[in-house]
């Protein structure tokens, strides 16, 4: 966007009487400032809802990976079959997310068969710090508190 310059005008006004005698004669100058484009209130509104949006994305992304996650850490302390259906989903699905955090820590291993997974803890933190992060980032570029959402949604 340009920056427009102020223009400054001079005026002079003077007041006549009928046989055409300066009564009164004034000068001032008059300041025209450029015009302040706005955006227009309803992409404000789109703009500040698709990156609400991307916030609640990307929250309920991470609840899904934490069920998912908290799940498997469960299955595992309590030693459940892992041939039965339910355990072949939640560790089919979860496998790939705990993959990279394998080796970190070793896995602590009870008499009684149940396990408890380091590498399973370390995968929710780590999925929380990034998705904390993410938004975060969103938040430096373009702040929008779910105020700002509510305000707007009442304005339009």
């Amino acid at each position: 966007m340009e920056d427009a310059e102020e223009k400054v005008q001079e005026v002079t006004e003077e007041v006549t009487t009928p046989p055409g005698r300066v009564v009164r004669s004034t000068t001032h100058k008059v300041v025209q400032k450029p015009a302040v484009k706005t955006e227009h209130p309803q992409r404000v509104y789109e703009t500040k809802k698709s990156i609400f949006r991307t916030y609640q994305i990307v929250w309920y992304v991470l609840g899904f990976f934490e069920i998912l996650l908290l799940f498997r850490l469960v299955l595992k302390i309590l030693a459940a079959n892992p041939g039965s259906g339910f355990s072949i989903l939640i560790y089919g699905l979860s496998g790939p997310l705990v993959a990279p955090f394998v080796g970190v820590l070793r896995i602590t291993t009870a008499d009684t068969g149940s396990t408890f997974e380091w590498p399973t803890l370390i995968a929710t933190a780590v999925y929380w710090v990034v998705a904390y992060g993410i938004v975060k980032l969103l938040q430096l570029i373009k702040p929008v508190s779910q105020q700002e959402i509510e305000e707007t949604v009442d304005s339009v």
